[in-house]
């Protein structure tokens, strides 16, 4: 096993890999091995409906148990859910199976702590230590771990949800796309006992069609027509976005624009919002013009945790849709953000269209150029050629606007987002240096294929 080990490493959000190939099921055994030598135990173990996530959730939790630890099989969970959960059974630590808004053929492992917060870049670290160092010495006999399933773990997030925020949302109507995803389940069980009229898609998930053509990555195909508010989940649910009544998608800046807004008219606002870089420049403004205060972070749910957690702020989230909530959760969540969203528009009653028009959106134009694998991905955006293109991009825009360029930590892409007053303008600076990089990235290819032979 020791040969295989040194292939994994943590990215921005866990070990993800395609399944049966990158990410193989000897991977998750050794990750629950050194999980449970790292955290002790015991440890709850959830995953999405995708389908190889059964093979490596067995697999995670039979390493686990190797190990000595005591294993909770939450079943197919949102992310969220096995990490708010964490804490009632007294689990040292969380293992979430997902691959989120990826294709089903891949999948993922993160962890979260006992306190069901995303593990820090230094404990994912000394896990990657741990594999690293190959087999510690198991135990035997009344040493070994075991393996319990959970079977009403649906029902204890529920109530762990709707204790609290249940809006008195009555006779609303909600559409649900959940993303035939780890929220199929959970999110109508929960809707449902807020008594909305309810109309759900996306919950008939095969293991092969996890967000595919449905969610929060497909949300401009939801018919919203006669439903006050839609609602799209990713695939283990722990982001959201909405449509207003209008067909107008509301993404995770808006709701994030709504939520303060609220929260600072009820003076329950703390330490201000948490956002990234990616965030709309109208966000920035409609907060400078709310007066309130705002840090910004780099890309990544995790930043956004840390630096709340850090700040004591009530809110921060991502223009994806993750949305932490402090008073509510201690991650992204797409189902208390939901219930969040449907809360102010129940107590102020008034439509989402309306609600939205808190902040203006600047015209974004976002390209994400494919690369040759993984790990080409930073070193295509440092290029001196990519360098060259952004310096000429930003005179271009001429302080009316901005780009940002950065790798996917997740996905073989360099993602390039322009903002400007002017659409046209938005659009063809992106473009120019979308082609850039991606002829740096051939160049490269070529580079290392010469290196090789």
């Amino acid at each position: 096993m020791r040969e295989g080990l040194s292939r994994i490493a943590f990215g921005t959000d866990g070990v993800r890999g395609v399944a049966n190939e990158s990410l193989r099921p000897e991977d998750a055994l050794a990750l629950g091995l050194a999980g449970a030598s790292f955290f002790g135990g015991p440890l709850v173990i959830g995953r999405d409906t995708r389908l190889s996530s059964g093979m490596l959730s067995c697999a995670l939790a039979a390493g686990a148990a190797s190990g000595g630890a005591r294993v909770l099989d939450l079943g197919v969970l949102p992310t969220p859910g096995i990490a708010a959960l964490t804490g009632k059974f007294g689990a040292s630590a969380a293992a979430v199976v997902s691959a989120s808004h990826n294709p089903y053929s891949d999948n993922g492992i993160k962890f979260f702590s006992g306190e069901g917060r995303k593990l820090s870049a230094t404990s994912e670290k000394d896990l990657e230590s741990l594999l690293a160092e190959g087999d510690s010495e198991r135990p035997t006999g009344s040493g070994l771990g075991v393996v319990e399933v959970v079977p009403n773990a649906l029902e204890l997030y529920s109530e762990a949800v709707l204790s609290r925020l249940e809006p008195r949302a009555e006779g609303m109507k909600v559409l649900l796309d959940c993303a035939h995803g780890a929220a199929y389940e959970i999110a109508p069980l929960v809707f449902k006992e807020l008594g909305v009229e309810l109309t759900v898609v996306g919950n008939e998930p095969t293991g092969t069609n996890i967000n595919e053509g449905v969610g929060s990555t497909h949300v401009e195909k939801l018919d919203v027509s006669g439903h006050e508010v839609a609602f799209a989940f990713d695939g283990d649910a722990d982001r959201v976005l909405a449509v207003d009544e209008k067909g107008r998608v509301v993404d995770g800046d808006r709701i994030v624009a709504i939520l303060a807004r609220d929260l600072a008219e009820r003076k329950a606002l703390r330490g201000g919002v948490v956002v990234t870089v990616m965030s709309n420049l109208g966000f920035f403004k409609a907060m400078e013009g709310l007066g309130i205060d705002y840090e910004v972070t780099q890309v990544g749910d995790r930043h956004v945790a840390e630096t709340m957690l850090k700040k004591g702020a009530t809110l921060g989230g991502e223009q994806s849709g993750h949305v932490i909530h402090a008073e509510y959760a201690t991650t992204g969540d797409g189902l208390l953000t939901a219930l969040a969203v449907l809360d102010v528009m129940a107590r102020k009653g008034k439509a989402l269209s309306e609600l939205a028009e808190v902040m203006e959106v600047y015209p974004q134009t976002l390209i994400n150029v494919p690369v040759e694998g993984l790990s080409s991905a930073p070193r295509v955006a440092e290029s001196e050629s990519v360098k060259g293109a952004l310096a000429e991009a930003e005179a271009h825009l001429a302080g009316k606007g901005r780009i940002l360029l950065r790798p996917s930590g997740t996905e073989p892409l360099v993602r390039v987002m322009v903002e400007h007053e002017d659409e046209v303008v938005c659009r063809e600076v992106c473009e120019e240096v979308a082609e850039i990089v991606s002829r740096s990235s051939s160049l490269s290819a070529q580079e290392e294929e010469v290196r090789i032979s």
